[in-house]
């Protein structure tokens, strides 16, 4: 059984999410009042969202390439909530044990150097390695409900995380935030971005609620 799992995201009209773009067109506290509505103790992010906000600049390096080759998993601490990463590879650094006063666990797939895994266990931070080459969300949520707990889970970015478990169908509820503004550039990734398959049906919501916050800010809720 996987946790029930909604994406959060706070995007301008025409559907881009950089977060330093979406900070000028709504300044207030409009998101994370609607994060905390959703009652999720639990959060995750990518890897690219990991860096650009927590993780300092390198890349962690194994000695030792030899990957994991086996689906496993370390609970380092318990905790009423976490924050999941998707770190597919093993490549960040991690230098707290805890990302917004949430205990980390770190997801990797299972060709992983196994060192990688090691240093997080070393370092008292909780991960798991699912999948070969990619990393098997299912078997991830799977995971996190059973081994962690985990019963709500929230996706706080990006459009790749999200357009993966809306592909996957692990998602149970969408939460978007349209900020009063528009973005236009090039190349910036959208709400849900990502899926290759060029034949991917669209996938049908049902609208649950609408709302004014913030600094006119409209926040649409809808079920999968």
């Amino acid at each position: 059984m996987k946790p029930y799992i909604i994406s959060h995201m706070m995007m301008s009209v025409d559907g881009r999410i950089d977060c330093d773009m979406t900070e000028k067109i709504d300044d207030s506290s409009a998101y994370y009042d609607a994060l905390d509505a959703l009652g999720c103790p639990s959060q995750l992010m990518g890897r690219v969202t990991m860096q650009m906000h927590y993780a300092p600049d390198g890349r962690f390096v194994a000695a030792d390439k030899t990957p994991a080759g086996h689906e496993a998993c370390h609970v380092a601490v318990r905790a009423g909530g976490y924050m999941m990463v998707l770190d597919t590879h093993g490549t960040l650094v991690y230098p707290e044990t805890e990302v917004e006063g949430l205990p980390l666990v770190v997801v990797t797939t299972e060709d992983c150097p196994k060192a990688f895994h090691e240093r997080l266990s070393a370092q008292g931070i909780s991960w798991m390695a699912v999948g070969k080459e990619q990393i098997d969300l299912y078997r991830a949520m799977e995971l996190a409900r059973e081994r962690f707990g985990i019963e709500r889970l929230v996706l706080v970015g990006g459009g790749h995380v999200n357009g993966a478990f809306l592909a996957a169908g692990l998602l149970d509820e969408v939460s978007v935030m349209v900020g009063p503004g528009i973005d236009g550039r090039k190349g910036m990734t959208a709400v849900f971005d990502g899926i290759e398959r060029p034949d991917a049906a669209p996938v049908r919501l049902r609208l649950e609620s609408v709302e004014r916050v913030g600094d006119g800010t409209v926040w649409l809720r809808y079920k999968v």
